[in-house]
């Protein structure tokens, strides 16, 4: 079994920044891919960044250029720099570890860090 715990969320003021961690421990498989999803009162949860175990990254459109995903494949450890904050950045940020096995995958989840930017 997998667990994975978020650190680094809090209260910032807009344009401020922040850093998000994600430690992962148990039994991993290599081929995976960690990402960082969030959700906002009242919305559906929905996907900030992924890094696959080979360092390819996807983001969604509104982070880029704001935000870096990086992991440390040796201390199972991911994080996530969040660079010009705004208001509608506010959520709780949740980590995740997809495995992909034998044709399918297995998602893992934290806790979740909140995250609010105000003024």
């Amino acid at each position: 079994q997998v667990q994975l715990v978020e650190s680094g969320g809090g209260l910032v003021q807009p344009g401020g920044s922040l850093r998000l961690s994600c430690a992962a421990s148990g039994s991993i498989f290599s081929f995976n891919v960690m990402g960082w999803y969030r959700q906002a009162t009242g919305k559906e949860r929905e996907l900030v960044a992924r890094i696959f175990s080979a360092g390819i990254t996807n983001y969604a459109d509104s982070v880029k250029g704001r935000f870096t995903i990086s992991r440390d494949n040796a201390k199972n450890m991911m994080s996530l720099q969040m660079n010009n904050l705004k208001p509608e950045d506010t959520a709780v940020y949740y980590c995740n570890l997809r495995e992909f096995r034998g044709g399918g995958h297995t998602d893992y989840w934290g806790q979740g860090t909140q995250v609010t930017v105000s003024s």
